[in-house]
């Protein structure tokens, strides 16, 4: 449990009465497999059952399952014709598909994945979906070895992951053909493997001699490390926003490593590792996400010709002083190199195109579901993305009232106990690194900083509470630590029995409500009167 403390350099200290006594329980690694395992299964049927209803393209799914079906059939995305949405839905494929390309506003990796259900269902609502749902499940698994790694306890990290599994928001991204959830999980992979990678540097550090006045070996190769550049790659080959967090967990790396270093003798640990880590971690980090990023661009560089024909002179130029892309009236290029560096430079261009649309061409327009990210924690305005309104009594077995009627709706909103009762374990989190000096803290605390604090820049033009995905996996290690903090009185006292009280009563309440909302997550059947016990607030609806 929490019970294992951290110094400020981040060393395990199991607590002293536990450690005089030596009956510090050692964690079975494959009893915590096995339960991260099978909390994943559990997820995962909850985001198959139904996946295919309702049978209709929802929210952004009319944007990206089309681009994933082009990317599959074409290697890039193609224009559409008008009505193509209810020709798919009909089961007709063909006939449907444009030969311009398509300016889309948001990189590949996401569509890609959606493809891949696609591939293998067909193109309908369950084959758009099941990537979607295969990727929240895992996004648990990883929950749940995260946690325990933080908190060395094996029910922390089952908890944590059973939070994640029954938070509505995590529930619907991962029944829908949007790109978020592919964000969240690349992220909360690397984030993952940035943590593996500080336990990794301290056990090869402790095999070395090291003299306060020396710098120390230096770690050339870092495997973790490179598996979190990858996934960085990955997450901003979905959504640009994950940039932010590489930029914040670069920074905790590099101090990270002058901790290890500091606890092990070595001096100005600091300016040290800035010099012989920062540099390992940069290319690690940065260099191998660039390269992973722009190589999942691969399928337009290779048809880049398209773009640069049809494209180059119809986006939005206007905005950046009239800069038109190399198009295809210039000479061709000769040769593999000279050919590949032009793709290049109309793939920057084409990234000119799509930052100025998200900086420029939003800022006057509006949406209904559109929110504020101050309120997003108190989930102050949900997303509806779909509702089928008006059911006679009688009809899809409707049991309201002749006066009444009933409704369907898949409403895009977090678990509410769980994310109110997570404003109280951010508070206590930033207490926690701050004060306490606790390095675990400051995963959630830099995590939730650069997931959240960023869109406070945009609110001027339409964003959404279910960009808030990000900001979940650090609101429930937060609320894991703090239910460890609770539960971590040695032996039997007052404490910790009010504390078991308060940890258990508050996961009870979170399956209570999930449970309560699960109708209107997954398109189910309700009186009004029934939907209106859900709907809390007027602006819920």
């Amino acid at each position: 449990m929490e019970g294992l403390s951290r110094t400020a350099d981040g060393d395990s200290v199991p607590p002293a009465p536990e450690r005089a006594r030596g009956r510090l329980p050692r964690e079975d690694p494959f009893v915590g497999w096995a339960c991260a395992i099978g909390i994943s299964l559990l997820a995962l049927f909850l985001r198959l059952w139904r996946l295919g209803t309702p049978h209709a393209m929802q929210f952004d799914e009319t944007y990206y399952a089309k681009d994933a079906w082009s990317l599959l059939h074409f290697g890039y995305t193609r224009e559409y014709v008008d009505g193509a949405d209810a020709k798919i839905l009909a089961g007709r494929t063909t006939g449907i598909w444009q030969d311009d390309p398509s300016m889309t506003v948001h990189p590949e990796v996401g569509k890609w994945m959606i493809a891949l259900g696609e591939k293998a269902f067909g193109m309908d609502p369950f084959g758009w979906r099941v990537a979607a749902a295969v990727v929240g499940s895992l996004m648990v698994l990883v929950m749940c070895r995260l946690a325990r790694r933080l908190t060395g306890s094996t029910l922390l990290g089952c908890v944590a992951g059973l939070l994640l599994c029954f938070d509505g928001l995590q529930l619907v991204l991962s029944r829908l053909a949007l790109l978020d959830i592919f964000e969240a999980f690349f992220i909360l992979c690397a984030v993952a493997a940035c943590v593996n990678d500080r336990d990794w540097m301290r056990r090869r550090l402790s095999r070395v001699p090291l003299q306060p006045d020396s710098f120390g070996p230096v770690l050339w190769l870092r495997p973790w490390l490179l598996v979190a550049g990858v996934s960085f790659g990955l997450a901003c080959g979905t959504k640009w926003g994950a940039a932010t967090v590489l930029a914040g967990f670069g920074v905790l790396v590099w101090v990270w490593a002058a901790g290890a270093r500091r606890s092990f003798g070595v001096r100005w640990a600091l300016p040290k590792a800035l010099l012989v880590d920062a540099p390992v971690a940069f290319v690690h980090l940065v260099v191998v996400a660039f390269v992973v990023y722009v190589a999942t661009w691969t399928g337009w560089l290779m048809h880049a010709h398209q773009f640069e024909e049809h494209l180059s002179n119809t986006q939005y130029t206007q905005f950046d002083g009239g800069k038109q892309w190399p198009t295809a009236t210039e000479p061709d290029a000769d040769g593999v190199v000279a050919e590949t560096w032009q793709s290049l430079r109309s793939l920057y261009f084409y990234h000119q195109d799509v930052l100025t649309f998200h900086t420029h061409f939003l800022n006057d327009s509006t949406h209904t579901y559109q929110s504020k990210p101050l309120g997003w924690l108190f989930l102050n305005r949900p997303v509806g993305v779909d509702a089928q309104l008006k059911i006679k009594p009688g009809e899809q077995g409707c049991d309201a009232p002749a006066d009444s009627d009933c409704l369907r709706q898949v409403l895009l909103i977090g678990t509410p106990v769980l994310w109110w009762g997570g404003v109280v374990a951010l508070l206590y989190a930033v207490f926690g690194w701050v004060a306490r000096r606790d390095w675990r803290y400051g995963v959630i605390v830099v995590g939730v900083a650069t997931t959240w604090l960023p869109w406070f820049r945009y609110d001027d033009r339409p964003i959404f509470l279910f960009y808030a995905i990000n900001i979940l996996p650090f609101t429930v290690l937060a609320l894991t630590m703090l239910m460890g903090r609770l539960l971590s009185a040695p032996g039997p006292s007052p404490r910790r029995t009010a504390g078991t009280i308060v940890a258990g009563s508050f996961f009870v309440l979170v399956v209570l409500n999930f449970a309560w909302f699960w109708p209107i997550w997954t398109d189910g059947l309700l009186t009004h009167a029934e939907w209106m016990t859900r709907i809390w607030f007027s602006r819920w609806i």
